[in-house]
């Protein structure tokens, strides 16, 4: 959940006849999973999630708030089917760039370049984090990671997003909260 993209807009500025706004409402669909990715998404304003489909039922993988990048990264840069999709949980102002345009900075600008293997590999520690804490915690104590490490999470997004990204169910959610 990184906001270097705020914190750099100078070195981004060159690019910014490249990006295109976009204002969306809550509850839209950005990409599907098993599409490909062809757009990345810089958080302007709002919230999104990452979330996987098993056998109907989603299971939220991720959330992104103002200043985030996001894409399905490994889909976005093979062009394989997206392992996710990505929606969004509040009305949006993003700033989109095509898969296209990203490429061309990368190979253009090691700098930028840096920059985003930098991005990626504190989303991969991240996601090694969130993977380690479902093997080796309880549920009340992911929640307690949760609400210490992303407080604004507990604060934003609604209650059957954030039982889905724990692993368990909104009552189950309900009587932990309860206890605290």
């Amino acid at each position: 959940m990184n906001k270097q993209t705020t914190t750099n807009t100078s070195k981004w500025s060159k690019f910014r006849h490249l990006f295109k706004r976009q204002e969306i409402p809550a509850k839209t669909i950005l990409l599907q999973e098993g599409h490909i990715s062809r757009t990345m998404f810089f958080v302007e304003k709002g919230c999104l999630r990452t979330w996987v489909n098993n056998d109907g039922k989603e299971i939220t993988t991720q959330f992104f708030f103002e200043g985030d990048k996001v894409a399905s990264i490994e889909s976005f840069r093979t062009n394989q089917p997206s392992l996710y999709s990505i929606e969004s949980l509040e009305p949006c102002i993003l700033q989109t760039i095509s898969q296209h345009d990203f490429q061309n900075i990368l190979e253009d600008f090691p700098e930028i370049k840096e920059e985003m293997q930098e991005h990626l590999f504190r989303r991969l520690l991240q996601s090694q984090k969130t993977f380690y804490s479902y093997l080796k915690n309880n549920p009340q104590q992911r929640y307690q990671e949760l609400i210490e490490e992303y407080p604004h999470i507990v604060q934003r997004i609604p209650q059957h997003y954030i039982a889905s990204y724990l692993g368990i169910t909104s009552v189950s959610l309900s009587r932990i909260r309860n206890r605290r």
